[in-house]
């Protein structure tokens, strides 16, 4: 007796068909499982052998071999169980239905039921990709699966209600597709709670609207932590590709909540300083994406960046400039997208009041340039703005004025973002941050005097041609919101300030 059934394994975000194969011969009882399974996968043996003797089907007393075709790819986890479980039935007679469009996955419990399984939604997509009609899942992951259209998906409570539903006698209700709504989402953290900070707001604008790293640095007390909390209430919406790549990392991830079936707002990731390397990029026995992939098409804030270890900070440098990560095992590669606004926020000594304007600093000259070498060179170029936060005005503590809300704010965030959209269109480009050196010069047109300004900043400041790149990129920006499509001189003026801070505090 022999039966095939379709399943979807996943080695990162990578979806690939794997065709469960079933042969059952007189013989000597064994159930044996090819095709390079894992222990996990290995011991659906014992799940499916307890989930028949659930709905009274004997495991059959003969020679079971299962075979998980491609048979040189590595499978892990149980979303093999239930392919592997109706491949069963289907050899021994219980169901004699064309399965051949249909695609099984999910986990099987000891007692029949389907438990949820994470990466459904880059399996459901590869599935749709390959043509299969429909797709049998866990009732726990029918919400996050139903999302794509095109693909009929059944949500799986347990193995007699899928039984019933196959031999025909009750069938299972088709999930209609759930669809994607980007919309203004309403955050608790308003930049309309920071009193005074205007040079730091601008500056965070200029950041939101063309997607640039920043540094925040300054004293205890001063609102960096603050700030930096509540830029995603005034980053714009996420289209469905963006949202689709972000559920589907935190799918992956196992992050993803189940009355959500796609993640629409910016990820915003705070993880504490005593992060390890791993943690942060990703890693283990079989690779789970990190941080910085969690953060994908959204933020990463690094709070305290100074007392990161500095190693973990160096390992941040080529996923800024590449924005993917791949991290290789003896289990395989993975390669997972890791396109974030970087935001950092440290104090400028061990103390905190180095330059303060009024508190007296304790550390020594010495002290002071131990703590900044935390951050090196390289790490420091590839902040697009470096902010100065000073201690907020007492005036502007009891002063009963509104401040501006982030609704407005985003408002004109949005606005410079439809310019770039629109001059990017048909490139892989989507804010003025991501401009390759190539492009620099068709997309940041520039005047002669605004040239010549610009010459003046790389001659004395001493700037690298990174950090060149990266003022002509903030230039482009701030022309957007001033509405200009030529770079001016004072633009080039205003992107100069940010990338001034280095030779105040790093050349001390």
């Amino acid at each position: 007796m022999f039966a095939k059934i379709n399943s979807i394994g996943l080695i990162g975000l990578l979806a690939y068909t794997v065709d469960v194969e079933i042969v059952i011969n007189r013989g000597q009882p064994m159930f044996d499982l090819i095709g390079l399974p894992d222990a996990s996968v290995k011991e659906s043996r014992e799940r499916i052998r307890s989930a028949l003797r659930s709905i009274d089907i004997a495991f059959p007393i003969s020679s079971v071999t299962v075979n998980l075709a491609p048979a040189n790819t590595k499978k892990s986890g149980s979303v093999h169980d239930l392919a592997i479980l109706v491949s069963l039935l289907k050899a021994l007679g219980y169901i004699d239905c064309n399965l051949d469009s249909s695609v099984f996955i999910g986990e099987v419990s000891l007692s029949g039921s389907i438990r949820a399984i994470n990466g459904v939604l880059s399996m459901v997509i590869h599935a749709k990709e390959m043509g299969f009609k429909s797709i049998y899942l866990p009732k726990d992951n029918v919400i996050e699966a139903s999302i794509i259209d095109g693909i009929d998906v059944y949500g799986v409570e347990n193995i007699s209600q899928l039984l019933n539903h196959l031999s025909g006698r009750t069938p299972i209700n088709r999930q209609e597709p759930i669809l994607f709504s980007s919309s203004l989402e309403s955050y608790t953290l308003d930049f309309s709670d920071v009193r005074g900070q205007q040079s730091v707001k601008y500056a965070l604008e200029v950041s939101a609207c063309g997607g640039h790293n920043v540094l925040l640095i300054g004293s205890p007390g001063s609102g960096k932590s603050m700030l930096a909390k509540r830029m995603p209430s005034i980053l714009p919406p996420m289209n469905f590709k963006e949202s689709i790549e972000i559920t589907k990392i935190h799918s992956i991830a196992g992050k993803l909540d189940s009355s959500k079936p796609i993640v629409i707002e910016r990820p915003f990731r705070s993880p504490h300083h005593t992060i390890s390397a791993s943690g942060l990029v990703g890693g283990g026995t079989v690779p789970q994406p990190g941080e910085i992939s969690l953060a994908h098409n959204g933020l990463l804030f690094l709070d305290e960046l100074a007392e990161f270890d500095k190693h973990t900070l160096e390992i941040l440098r080529q996923p800024l400039e590449d924005q993917k990560i791949t991290i290789s095992r003896v289990w395989g590669t993975v390669t997972y997208p890791s396109k974030f606004m970087l935001i950092g926020a440290m104090n400028p000594c061990p103390c905190g009041y180095f330059n303060h304007p009024t508190r007296r600093c304790t550390c020594s000259r010495n002290a002071v340039h131990r703590y900044l070498s935390k951050i090196s060179g390289p790490l420091l170029d590839r902040f697009d703005i470096h902010v100065e936060v000073s201690p907020v005005e007492f005036d502007d503590l009891v002063s009963k004025a509104n401040e501006e809300s982030s609704s407005s704010i985003r408002q004109r965030v949005i606005k410079v973002r439809n310019i770039q959209n629109e001059r990017f269109k048909g490139t892989d480009i989507t804010c003025n941050a991501m401009i390759t050196s190539a492009k620099l010069r068709e997309f940041c047109p520039i005047t002669d005097a605004a040239k010549g300004f610009l010459k003046n900043v790389f001659e004395k400041t001493g700037l690298s041609a990174r950090a060149y790149s990266k003022i002509l990129k903030i230039s482009r920006t701030i022309a957007d919101m001033d509405g200009s499509e030529v770079i001016q001189k004072s633009h080039i003026a205003r992107a100069s300030r940010f990338r001034s801070l280095d030779q105040k505090y790093w050349q001390v």
